[in-house]
């Protein structure tokens, strides 16, 4: 698929375009318009949560590159991007042109292995599927199994890396000297500026998927507000 062209998009911009349950900003032509701005201006894809806002964008942007995943929980497992058979199927069936899975080594719903949906996902629906992993050894099985991405994006968010803080830079240039050339490397996660977009780059990354820098509404504005009370309450502080 042209959309797919790793020699096109390298270097690019993919941008996650996603909102809060609770959030005015989750409503799907919301999404959409957003994404659509994000393409206008030199995004070469985007990143959807669900299959409504995967179709959403699909049907307003129908040339768009679309990484799609679904957020869901389910007891016994700590794996909440698109964890099962079911959730892969209706991310590709509405739309998506890579699947985006957790790829990490934590145990996932229902006692499926990532073995077993990795090559289901090949064999029925001929999917592409971007790996979302933790570490260098995660990136690297996931590869070996045959995701074609290979993405940073739950470096800092898993049990076993709870400790460190994204952006996963560290892990760009082993990833990128073991993988096999053919598989993308995505740095996502932490990327909070165009220079650090930049540096991911420079460390080794094909592409670079930036969200709550450009997209996360509500979550800029709740910094903005709680540093701008925490200012305040300095200066009541020191005044009283």
């Amino acid at each position: 698929m042209e959309r797919l062209d790793l020699g096109a998009l390298r270097g690019g911009l993919i941008v996650s375009v996603q909102a809060p349950e609770a959030s005015p900003m989750r409503h799907p032509e919301v999404i959409a318009a957003m994404a659509e701005a994000s393409l206008r201006n030199g995004a070469v894809g985007v990143r959807l949560e669900s299959p409504e806002h995967i179709g959403a964008v699909r049907r307003r942007c129908p040339e768009a590159l679309i990484i799609g995943l679904w957020k869901r929980t389910f007891p016994g497992s700590s794996v909440y991007i698109t964890p099962r058979w079911q959730e892969i199927r209706a991310v590709w069936a509405a739309g998506a042109d890579v699947v985006a899975i957790d790829a990490t080594a934590r145990s996932r719903p229902d006692g499926e292995s990532l073995e077993a949906l990795v090559k289901r996902a090949g064999e029925e629906l001929g999917a592409p599927l971007m790996a979302d992993i933790d570490s260098v050894a995660n990136g690297l099985r996931a590869a070996a199994l045959g995701c074609a991405w290979v993405g940073t994006t739950l470096y800092g968010y898993t049990e076993a890396t709870s400790g460190d803080s994204p952006p996963a830079l560290d892990l760009l240039q082993p990833l990128r000297q073991q993988l096999p050339p053919s598989v993308a490397l995505i740095c996502e996660g932490g990327i909070a500026s165009a220079p650090a977009a930049v540096d991911a780059v420079a460390k080794g990354a094909d592409l670079v998927v930036v969200g709550t820098a450009i997209t996360g509404v509500d979550l800029q504005v709740q910094a903005y507000g709680r540093a701008l009370e925490d200012q305040r309450r300095r200066q009541a502080a020191s005044s009283a």
